[in-house]
């Protein structure tokens, strides 16, 4: 049989986290709940539920992606683990997925890391939370990329040296680039995988959270954009032509003609264009259109936020919508 281990982390989690450690199946021998510096009685909560709590050291920046790290280097210290679970501690494991996911990488040698569907717990709840549902439902086969929860094999991670700890976002595709390079592949299954709860209510949440994505983007693209890969090159490239386009149509209109101003129509267009795409979806179509050209401006936010930081020297701090 496989040695299966599962590596958790969060903070300040409170009953998502006992979900989540609940969600584990009794079968699996190790579970590493990985806190860093939760005030809510995480910790306790994660050695009565019978798993292995490791505490990160704030006195280093904390990154989801150094977390991960920690939690396997914890997870393999006293024993050879094949296999390993990584999940969010907002999130639940579906019943089964372990065995399924397992199954197929046993099948499969040539894949690394394989992922299923994740869902939001409570699209009801906000609009919000309903574009993080859209967001999850990606393509079935083989993928470029993975996200937190995932199913790896710890060979392949150990090959790569696991996930960048100086990433505060974006950790995953980045770790995902690595290991295709070095042949592996990607594989998401069409099968429920995870319970997810964003718990966001508020624009300014939605805000943050596109805004750390554009952080990512500019990053990965300064790490990996040159060719053939051009990680998050196309993402780079949306966020900032539409995020500039007002302004320079403001400035064309004020050295050429006010009629300029009327290519602004543009935008309610591309709002149609995607609704016309996602017909589909019914009424929920409009706010998907609207808010994924809303979200340019975060996400551009976030790419000039990384240059400022890199031309100044500033080191990145986590950006948190929770």
């Amino acid at each position: 049989m496989p040695r299966i281990g599962v590596v958790i982390i969060g903070r300040n989690e409170g009953e998502r986290l006992l979900r989540c450690l609940h969600s584990v199946p009794a079968w699996v021998e190790r579970t590493v709940y990985v806190d860093s510096g939760s005030t809510d009685g995480s910790g306790a909560a994660a050695i009565t539920a019978g798993a292995i709590l490791h505490e990160l050291d704030l006195s280093t920046a904390f990154t989801a992606a150094r977390a991960r790290n920690e939690g396997l280097a914890r997870l393999t210290a006293d024993d050879e683990v094949d296999f390993v679970q990584f999940i969010d501690g907002d999130c639940e494991l579906r019943e089964g997925w372990i065995e399924a996911a397992v199954t197929f990488l046993q099948d499969r040698p040539d894949v690394a890391a394989t992922c299923g569907r994740r869902r939001e717990r409570f699209p009801e709840a906000s609009v919000y939370n309903r574009l993080c549902d859209w967001e999850w439902d990606t393509t079935i086969g083989q993928a470029r990329a993975c996200g937190g929860d995932a199913l790896m094999r710890v060979d392949a991670l150990q090959q790569v040296n696991g996930f960048d700890p100086s990433l505060i976002a974006g950790e995953e595709p980045e770790l995902c680039l690595r290991l295709r390079a070095k042949g592996w592949k990607i594989w998401r299954l069409d099968l429920e995988m995870t319970w997810h709860d964003a718990a966001m209510t508020r624009l300014g949440q939605w805000w943050k959270r596109n805004r750390r994505a554009g952080f990512a983007y500019a990053e990965g693209f300064d790490m990996h954009g040159t060719p053939p890969e051009r990680h998050r090159a196309r993402e780079v490239r949306r966020a900032l032509f539409w995020a500039g386009l007002p302004l320079a149509m403001v400035l064309a209109a004020l050295l050429i003609s006010p009629w300029v101003l009327s290519g602004l129509l543009v935008f309610p267009l591309q709002v149609l264009r995607l609704m016309m795409r996602d017909s589909a979806l019914g009424p929920a179509a409009f706010e998907r259109a609207f808010f994924m050209t809303f979200a340019k401006w975060p996400e551009a936010q976030g790419v000039m936020e990384y240059h400022l930081r890199k031309r100044t020297g500033g080191k990145a701090k986590i950006i948190e919508y929770k």
